[in-house]
């Protein structure tokens, strides 16, 4: 375990973390106790994810925000959780997420989390992150841990949400309508559109960003990245309206996020959204993700509209 008064580095964090180099959100950690730690990270605009997200208007992700967080939460848990370091340990749900004041190129983000309860294989955590403005983020984190799933199902034959001529909007138009931008554009095309519901489909490949590859190869997603996939597809269906065609869609707050089962490359992502109004200022909705007809994501998020 982590002694009081260890301070970690790239380096470090790059030998513990799974995670893909331009998708670690922290650069120096401290541990003020075992239950307490402390990281920085300095936001610049060669950053790979401001490329996507936005071009022109630069802003962190609400969820890299979260991932921070929670890259945070695992070296803080990893060594109870996982004396062995032979799981994978996850974001099992994520709560009363409030993104408060952006993060953009230039600011330094100060990342705190608390480890409120350890129990029954499971870790509650709180954390923040604070620019020199003020709070730009909180967050209840679950962490948890699971096997690592080295038997993967054969490929399935083409279905229902493969793509299709007269499917209702392609990348190209999905891109007429949202601002997001390789590398943070994680919707395909939209498979069906109606006036208040939308199912749209991210086929996962296994060179994306966000994907975690552990030291023997296991390859998961990001479980923080399943909740912007989910929003993306709510902001196409919110933009679309013809009321919102000079507005921008901001992720404002996730109310909750279960996690509940691991997304793998190869994967065929399918995201329904439901938006009750799509014309009022501020919104809430609710999302699945599904692999193979099984939910695997469940999110309530609340949305502002605002001029662009």
């Amino acid at each position: 375990m982590m002694k009081p008064d260890t301070n970690l580095s790239v380096r470090d964090l790059r030998e513990i973390l799974p995670v893909n180099l331009d998708y670690l959100m922290l650069e120096r950690v401290k541990v003020i106790d075992e239950n307490h730690l402390v990281g920085w990270r300095n936001l610049t605009i060669g950053d790979q994810f401001f490329q996507g997200h936005f071009p022109g208007r630069p802003i962190v992700p609400g969820v890299l925000q979260v991932e921070a967080m929670a890259q945070l939460a695992e070296l803080a848990v990893r060594e109870r959780l996982d004396p062995q370091n032979t799981l994978d340990i996850y974001v099992k749900s994520i709560r009363n997420v409030k993104f408060r004041r952006p993060n953009i190129p230039g600011d330094r983000m100060f990342v705190e989390v608390a480890v409120n309860e350890i129990a029954d294989g499971e870790a509650k955590l709180s954390g923040t992150v604070k620019n020199n403005g003020g709070l730009a983020c909180q967050a209840e984190l679950v962490m948890a841990v699971r096997e690592r799933v080295l038997s993967i199902p054969e490929p399935p034959p083409f279905g229902e949400f493969d793509k299709k001529d007269d499917d209702p909007r392609d990348v190209s138009s999905v891109m007429d309508i949202i601002p997001h931008r390789y590398p943070f554009l994680y919707v395909d095309y939209v498979s069906k559109l109606e006036e208040t519901r939308v199912t749209a489909v991210k086929n996962l490949g296994h060179s994306e960003p966000p994907i975690r590859t552990y030291s023997d190869g296991y390859m998961v997603l990001s479980n923080s990245i399943q909740s912007e996939i989910i929003a993306q597809s709510g902001a196409l269906l919110l933009l679309g309206h013809e009321a919102n065609k000079n507005k921008l869609a901001l992720f404002m707050g996730i109310e909750s996020a279960e996690f509940k089962a691991p997304v793998f490359p190869g994967d065929q992502l399918v995201m329904i959204l439901e938006l009750p109004n799509l014309t009022r200022r501020f919104g809430k909705g609710n999302g699945t993700l599904a692999v193979g007809g099984r939910v695997v994501t469940e999110l309530a998020m609340a949305f502002a509209l605002v001029d662009k």
